[in-house]
């Protein structure tokens, strides 16, 4: 089992693409706005290729790490120690592999494990940073929401793609 680079750089898209649509005006835009406190103006300064690059470096990072969520062999590689010790690893390691390999190896399987960590790992986060800053649920919900699709279909890609 290794990690699918392609998978990985493809998903790592998905976020760019959601946010264009989960932050315009045909969706959140004006109470994602409303509730951050930015106007139209605001959102032109900076470079937007800083902002969408450093996204894009941003999002390779949670598919790497949604893919080791997703796709459960890497569990029994992790426990030999990585790909580099599978030629030694315990026949019990091979047994496993030859009977699991490709075991809930789907997009429906990978979607579920990243709705679970939008909900149960996004979320979170979220809530307590918008607590903290005393922002309203509204704001903790529009931001949940977009994380909670991101990494549903980011966690779909992954686990599908084999």
């Amino acid at each position: 089992m290794e990690i699918n680079f392609i998978a990985v750089f493809v998903s790592a898209i998905i976020p760019l693409i959601i946010g264009s649509l989960w932050y315009s005006p045909v969706f959140f835009a004006k109470a994602w706005m409303k509730e951050t406190g930015l106007s139209e103006e605001d959102l032109k300064k900076g470079s937007m290729l800083k902002i969408f690059g450093l996204t894009y470096v941003f999002s390779v990072m949670l598919a790497l790490l949604l893919q080791m969520l997703c796709i459960h062999q890497f569990g029994p590689l992790g426990m030999i120690g990585g790909p580099q010790f599978v030629e030694n690893a315990l026949p019990s390691y091979t047994a496993f592999m030859n009977d699991y390999g490709m075991a809930f190896r789907t997009f429906k399987h990978g979607a579920l494990h990243g709705f679970m960590s939008g909900l149960f790992i996004a979320f979170p986060l979220i809530a307590i940073n918008g607590l903290f800053e005393r922002r309203t649920w509204k704001y903790i919900l529009i931001h949940t929401g977009y994380w909670t699709l991101v990494m549903t279909l980011m966690g779909a890609l992954l686990c599908g793609w084999v």
